[in-house]
């Protein structure tokens, strides 16, 4: 019951935060710029959420992620541009699409592990990107024209949607299971846990969040390029959740926030932008190498103060 509570107390917080940006938007106090960085945010916290299933969660070490998003990028634009489909039914079958392809890279390679996991997943990625570079159809090379039609609330909604369902996922049983898989393997399966099934399901659920974002991505400017879907996006993906700390979809959130506002502020110095951001990077992680929140999660923290103010009854 009190976790019933809980939950429903940050759905109103956030929903209250929603009702504040959007009146802001409206009355033209966020112009253009700031309403473009906060649905920006929005978009990364999708996508470090996603990654954080698979690598946190489940313990994948898949640096392939700009491949699901191109695919949902892409996908959710012909819906729209080329079939004149509603934009929400674009992002769920951008999203679905890039599910399925999840699973078909799943299936062969999740019995993999450790490094050679990563090289099939960013393979994969790349084969994604070549792949619409080379279709004339998506304009190729010279990239894609695509109308503006994400806005803050289709943002806020799809952000929200994904983290109440990773979330749910990650305490209910199969997420249980996951977190077995990530802490010893091995154990895992001789407890009668199909650690196979459950990799691919997370990265099936991963998949498809990453499309949601890649639909938001296409669709917040008039084109997409293959070149924004490199692995080097794939890495700014996996740095979220690395500085984050793994295991923590709080740190996940906070690390997209703070890098997407570092990196966003740094576009105006294109010649020390990467040197400032590494720095940044750098830092943190030797003061805080497990990352920004660990292994917790933000409701830990206050866990903890309630035990600390009532430490000396239990003493």
């Amino acid at each position: 019951m009190k976790k019933s509570k809980v939950f429903w107390v940050y759905i109103i917080v956030a929903l209250i935060g929603y009702g504040i940006i959007n009146v802001l938007i409206n009355n033209g106090t966020l112009d253009l710029y700031y309403s473009n960085l906060i649905i920006t945010i929005m978009i990364n916290i999708i996508l470090a959420v996603s990654l954080h299933l698979i690598i946190g969660i489940t313990g994948q070490f898949s640096i392939g992620h700009a491949g699901f998003l191109a695919v949902g990028a892409y996908v959710s634009a012909i819906c729209t541009m080329y079939f004149n489909l509603p934009f929400v039914i674009a992002l769920v079958v951008g999203a679905i699409v890039a599910g399925f392809m999840g699973l078909l890279i799943g299936i062969p390679t999740l019995r993999l592990r450790g490094d050679y996991l990563a090289i099939a997943t960013l393979g994969f990625s790349e084969i994604i990107r070549i792949f619409f570079l080379n279709w004339d159809y998506v304009g190729g090379a010279s990239g894609m024209q695509v109308t503006q039609m994400t806005t803050w609330t289709y943002a806020f909604f799809c952000t929200l949607a994904t983290i109440i369902v990773i979330l749910n996922f990650t305490n209910s049983r199969h997420g249980r299971a996951c977190i077995a898989v990530r802490e010893d393997e091995i154990a895992a399966d001789s407890m009668g846990i199909n650690t196979t099934y459950y990799k691919v399901v997370a990265f099936v659920i991963g998949a498809f969040f990453a499309g949601l974002a890649g639909g938001l991505f296409s669709h917040n400017f008039y084109v997409i390029l293959p070149v924004q879907f490199g692995f080097l996006k794939s890495f700014d993906i996996l740095i979220y959740v690395v500085l984050g700390g793994l295991g923590s979809m709080t740190g996940a959130i906070f690390a997209a926030i703070l890098l997407t506002v570092v990196s966003l502020y740094l576009q105006d110095f294109p010649e020390t932008r990467m040197i400032i951001y590494s720095l940044v990077l750098i830092i943190v992680m030797l003061y805080r190498p497990s990352g920004l929140m660990g292994t917790k999660e933000i409701t830990d923290l206050f866990k903890f103060k309630k035990r600390s103010k009532g430490g000396n009854v239990n003493d």
